[in-house]
């Protein structure tokens, strides 16, 4: 049987599974010191016990019909990237990632570096 997490993504339909499925892999090999769980009904990753990221799939943005999936930054609101949008979030930020495309990985790379610094220097 398999876990709430496991379900969530084997639940998407493709391109959407395939694209999650390859960040949620890329966020985990970021460092040892990342974590995966379920809270809020969603994939959450922590870095060192506190909240880093979250995937999940935007209600208002569409690519083909489809809702198109992103990374929730924790405490975004402090790193300046031009590719971040905050919307109506006052913590948060996203990084939203088109299914039918390549990954952007030079700007996932960039970002998580900066998250890993950020996440380090806030840590106790």
């Amino acid at each position: 049987m398999l876990s709430p997490i496991d379900t969530y993504f084997e639940q998407q339909e493709e391109p959407i599974k395939s694209c999650l499925l390859f960040l949620r892999t890329y966020i985990l090999k970021q460092s040892p010191a990342i974590t995966e769980a379920w809270k809020y009904k969603m994939p959450v990753y922590y870095y060192k016990g506190k909240m880093f990221c979250y995937l999940w799939r935007h209600k208002k943005y569409t690519i083909n019909g489809i809702h198109q999936p992103y990374i929730g930054i924790v405490d975004g609101n402090k790193i300046n990237d031009v590719e971040l949008i905050a919307e109506n979030r006052t913590r948060m930020k996203i990084l939203l990632i088109d299914p039918t495309t390549d990954i952007p990985i030079e700007t996932l790379e960039r970002l998580f570096k900066t998250m890993i610094q950020f996440r380090g220097r806030n840590s106790p």
